[in-house]
């Protein structure tokens, strides 16, 4: 299941946390709704569900639409979704708390704690950027972001979408030629937590980052461009955001 940010049900995902970083928490939980009444598959089902959730005010509620995004999960039982396991049993765990469920509490601290730093995905890998490299080489840490210039990384990064490694390709600072590697790493990595549970559930990007050197095992040359109007809009909000990276 491939994550896709112009999908309708994503784009009203994101229109409805625009409106929460505006304080206006009823418009956003509208969107939400909206967006669940719309949805036409189990993972816009699932993406839409979360964000229910997290706009209850009633406990019981939450825990409901909790329970109804863990099933979704369940249901799609892929790595886009499952690295959402982890925060979603700890939210169900606390709304237990709340309705002084002490065992189903711990058991639920009990299946998030089974879940942490779990990463199954087999790949395979891609690294998007505008370098001219060649199968063999190296990516190594120690350079710096194409998103805050002034930190120097101290992780290499890559994902298990090539249409996302071209997106990075796109934003990536160069004159060079869009380029997607496939690549391979040679320690543990871990998901990207600058991404993972930041906006969307677990990480549907499928977004990673490893301290030791990622080697080029070939490239691609076909994924899906996004058009350029939309990746202008994308720089645009790159350059406001005055975030903190997780480095």
């Amino acid at each position: 299941m491939e994550f896709n940010p112009t999908n309708p049900i994503v784009q009203l995902c994101l229109q409805g946390m625009a409106m929460e970083e505006k304080g206006d928490n009823d418009g956003a939980l509208q969107l939400f709704v909206q967006a669940w009444q719309e949805a036409t598959d189990n993972f816009e089902r699932f993406t839409a569900s979360h964000y229910i959730a997290r706009r209850q005010t009633d406990v019981a509620e939450k825990l409901k639409w909790h329970q109804t995004t863990l099933q979704l999960a369940q249901q799609i039982n892929d790595d886009t979704v499952n690295s959402a396991l982890l925060s979603l049993y700890i939210n169900m765990a606390k709304c237990y708390e709340a309705l002084g469920d002490a065992a189903q509490a711990r058991q639920h601290y009990d299946l998030a704690e089974a879940h942490k730093d779990v990463t199954t995905d087999k790949g395979p890998f891609y690294h998007g950027t505008r370098a001219a490299l060649q199968v063999g080489d190296m990516l190594t840490a120690g350079y710096r972001s194409n998103y805050h210039a002034d930190v120097i990384m101290n992780h290499v990064y890559f994902t298990a979408m090539v249409n996302g490694a071209g997106f990075a390709a796109a934003l990536a600072k160069g004159d060079g030629l869009e380029r997607v590697y496939i690549v391979e790493p040679t320690g543990s990595f871990e998901n990207d937590p600058n991404v993972t549970d930041k906006k969307f559930p677990g990480n549907p990007t499928r977004s990673y980052r490893t301290s030791a050197p990622l080697k080029i095992v070939g490239e691609v040359t076909e994924w899906a461009r996004m058009p350029e109007a939309a990746l202008e809009k994308f720089r645009e909000q790159l350059g406001k955001n005055k975030g903190e990276i997780i480095n």
